[in-house]
């Protein structure tokens, strides 16, 4: 007899590749509540990587659940399911925190007699015993509440009910019998969740491990997680043909890559000077067309760099007319696996959609690289503070900034606002920009940058919130290494908490569906989120 040694049945921690998987068994687990978008997901496991597990039966993902850490003041308070998971994303998420937070569980209906449910819990609870956490919060649902509310009464009625054995719920008998005890009950917790008329179980369990009487001393290590980030700031400058283009190119790839650079960001419409060497003078369209015409050499060659000089190439960005025939501004991110990741900028400014007709896109999603989940936002999406967020809601800790502004009063606009956006987003944001000129090239006449890699503004980081920024309006390749764990610091223990701190009992941002790339709605007021069955939270 021989065997292969293969698991059927395996649960470990969910990684990005997980998402699409995860989407699924959503759907199967509540067919009757909106689902979460791939956005959503991605955020949940980037914002808490070691707090998110999935269970896989047969390589399919068939249970999953995720978690975050938060303080005792906020697992303990009342709260609803969008504010303590700031609209499913789990960006409340605080490495300081001392509670573990339950907020998501789903179990594929077909496979319960797996006992998944209390799989994951074991994860839990062992993730709550490692980190020597007081224990793990939730907000159950109460799924037989509203069939029984008549003969039930009160929602806290019909908690205690079940809690002394006169009736059974099949979510919070679960908990009951996985040392779970009661809190109370979180009215209008989930107005979705029709089942428990909206409305979860306040449950706790405690760390037998740890004293409950002891002091929190959770302090955030200022641990070390390094990256160097390299931008160029490029000058315009006339090519005799595509290959002269990416020699210059390549020369700042391969310095980039000699300082062991793990990222090297050029400009804005950095490919303009292929139009150069052209013979006459091309109406906008005519140029359009022309660009297109390199988009995929231009590829194959960033591709080709980033394996060779084991970096990652930010793209800049290169206006090229699409499939379905719009013109986009697109960034080309080609990343040293070998991928190629692209990045439509979202708001083309007047100029470019009177001039060129560029067509705003409609897809901001983190691109998942050796370094973490990284964005892109091109220029005048810098200007626009809900595309930075949404890009940190999904775990996003570097934000690239390609940028072309022909002026001071341009570059300032760029500049100010990406900086605020580091500020607000406790994130590093990259700026490069073009210097010099092309007279024969449209919207090349002038340029002014002066490309910088900006950070928060706490005790961390470098005084004036600048890790390093060139000379104005020369061509030049400035470096500067940050570390991202000081981001999970001022998260957690900064003089200001931006994140954890917003009022999601008051606003929070809506991406609206794209029918065109089959995304859900990501979070909003149709969340997904709180299941918590059979295994809850």
């Amino acid at each position: 007899m021989t065997t292969t040694g293969k698991k059927r049945l395996e649960v470990r921690a969910a990684v990005p590749s997980d998402v699409r998987g995860i989407q699924r068994l959503i759907a199967r687990a509540y067919p009757g509540m909106p689902n979460y978008s791939l956005a959503t997901i991605r955020g949940q496991i980037n914002n808490f990587p070691n707090g998110c597990f999935v269970a896989l039966y047969d390589s399919k993902v068939v249970g999953y659940c995720a978690t975050m850490r938060v303080s005792k003041a906020m697992a303990f308070a009342r709260h609803d399911w969008e504010e303590i998971t700031a609209n499913g994303f789990g960006t409340r998420h605080s490495a300081a925190g001392e509670w573990l937070y339950g907020y998501e569980m789903a179990v594929d209906p077909k496979l319960r007699g797996l006992r998944i449910g209390q799989r994951l819990y074991d994860e839990r609870k062992e993730l709550a015993e490692e980190l020597d956490l007081h224990g793990i919060v939730i907000a159950g649902r109460m799924p037989g509440y509203a069939r029984a509310k008549r003969r039930a009464g009160s929602p806290q009625d019909y908690l205690d009910k079940v809690v002394t054995g006169k009736l059974r719920d099949q979510v919070i008998s679960f908990q009951l019998k996985n040392q779970f005890e009661p809190l109370g009950v979180l009215e209008n917790y989930l107005p979705e969740d029709k089942q428990s008329d909206g409305h979860a179980a306040h449950l706790v369990w405690r760390n037998p491990y740890v004293d409950p009487d002891e002091a929190p001393e959770m302090r955030v290590p200022r641990g070390v997680e390094s990256v160097r980030l390299a931008t160029c700031q490029l000058q315009a400058r006339a090519v005799e043909d595509f290959d002269e283009f990416i020699r210059n190119i390549e020369y700042f790839v391969d310095v980039a890559a000699d300082y062991r650079s793990d990222f090297i960001i050029f400009p804005e419409l950095f490919t303009l000077p292929l139009l150069s060497f052209e013979t006459k003078k091309l109406s906008p369209m005519e140029a359009i067309d022309k660009l297109t015409n390199y988009t995929p050499r231009l590829t194959r060659e960033l591709g080709r760099m980033a394996l060779e000089y084991n970096i990652n190439i930010i793209g800049g960005s290169h206006p090229t007319r699409a499939e379905d025939g719009d013109i986009q501004n697109i960034a080309y991110v080609a990343l040293r696996d070998g991928s190629i990741h692209t990045q439509e900028k979202i708001h083309p400014t007047p100029n470019e959609a009177f001039w060129w007709n560029i067509k705003g896109g409609d897809s901001l999603d983190v691109i998942q690289t050796d370094c973490g989940p990284i964005g892109v936002l091109i220029c005048y999406d810098s200007e626009f503070p809900e595309l930075a967020r949404r890009l940190v809601d999904q775990g996003a800790r570097i934000i690239f900034v390609p940028f072309c502004t022909d002026s001071r009063l341009g570059y300032m606009r760029v500049r100010y606002c990406a900086q605020a956006r580091a500020i607000e987003n406790q994130c590093y944001v990259v700026m490069s920009g073009n210097v010099g000129n092309l007279p024969n090239v449209d919207n090349m006449d002038i340029q002014y940058a002066q490309s910088a890699i900006l950070t928060p503004c706490d005790l961390p980081f470098a005084r004036d919130g600048i890790a390093a920024e060139s000379t104005e309006n020369v061509e030049t390749l400035t470096m500067a290494d940050v570390n991202l764990a000081d981001l999970s610091w001022a998260r957690a223990e900064g003089t200001v908490r931006n994140l954890r701190d917003r009022r999601f009992d008051l606003y929070h941002i809506d991406w609206d569906s794209n029918p065109d790339n089959g995304h859900a709605p990501s979070g909003g007021p149709v969340p997904a989120g709180g299941h918590n069955a059979p295994g809850g939270g």
